[in-house]
């Protein structure tokens, strides 16, 4: 399995895959906005996204969204987006992606890593637990919608 960080210069080759992750959620394809949308968080300096290759084909990628601790005042991470297509699942792909973002996180001397999942996404949760991650007891997260 490879890892490589997405740039301009090959944020095409994510594109499908983060287009199948948004059609998971019940959202309608659209392969031009999702490159635009990619390509405008990379050009910002707003993500960090690690794609993952089996045989030479992307099969799977993870998007990190930087936020801070102002209490620590260090950089933090928003472990965003996690797809790994259908075809290459129960092969490690998820575990290696997350792992990349923790290399990534301590490299970059941040305080924490952060996601939300489903309650119901029992799979998701166990491979989370295997990593070290633990549900935080000590916070409510508070969320409105518009």
């Amino acid at each position: 399995m490879e890892m490589k960080t997405v740039t301009l210069a090959t944020v095409k080759e994510v594109v499908p895959l983060f287009n199948a992750y948004r059609e998971f959620y019940n959202q309608p394809s659209d392969l031009e906005q999702a490159e635009q949308f990619l390509k405008e968080r990379l050009q910002k300096e707003e993500s960090i996204i690690f794609l993952a290759y089996l045989d030479a084909q992307p099969v799977g990628f993870v998007q990190l969204f930087p936020i801070f601790s102002s209490v620590a005042m260090k950089k933090a991470f928003l472990l965003n987006d996690l797809f790994v297509a259908e075809h290459a699942r129960k092969q490690g792909v998820a575990m290696r992606l997350i792992e990349e973002c923790y290399a990534y996180c301590k490299n970059e001397d941040a305080r924490y890593i952060t996601l939300e999942t489903a309650t119901d996404n029992k799979q998701a949760q166990k491979l989370y637990e295997k990593l070290g991650m633990k549900i935080d007891h000590e916070v409510f997260h508070y969320i409105k919608y518009w």
